[in-house]
């Protein structure tokens, strides 16, 4: 059974063969990616370990959890199962809705509408101080 494995704050500059061979002193090692950006190909800082067992993984924790690497202190344990999220929508909020032609009412007024309904509102209904 294989066991996966969290690395953090690795150097940006980290390929997936040297994350690879650091996890190869401390066991077969079945894959090995470091998670870039999808927009500009920049690694994240981060990436993700998979060992062939999972004493050879927590051997690996032991090991290499809070060591230096490339200048930086590297974070190991084990990865957690990835949450689930919906489906990414392109920026919309929501499903459109349009009225068809059939669903639309006439907001139009006309012009004789428009005249009756200021003849019928005379100043005394307005409130006070509005003239």
């Amino acid at each position: 059974m294989t066991a996966k494995l969290y690395v953090g704050n690795i150097p940006f500059s980290t390929t997936d063969q040297e994350l690879q061979n650091v996890f190869a002193q401390h066991g077969n090692v079945v894959s090995a990616k470091v998670i870039t950006d999808r927009y500009s190909g920049r690694s994240r800082g981060f990436g993700f370990v998979e060992m062939s067992s999972v004493d050879e993984a927590q051997n690996a924790i032991t090991h290499l959890n809070g060591t230096e690497f490339g200048g930086r202190i590297l974070v190991v344990n084990e990865a957690r199962p990835q949450d689930k999220r919906p489906p990414f929508r392109g920026g919309q909020r929501g499903p459109r809705e349009y009225a068809s032609p059939s669903q639309s009412q006439d907001t139009s007024a006309s012009m004789a509408d428009v005249t009756d309904r200021a003849q019928a509102t005379d100043s005394s209904q307005l409130s006070p101080g509005i003239s």
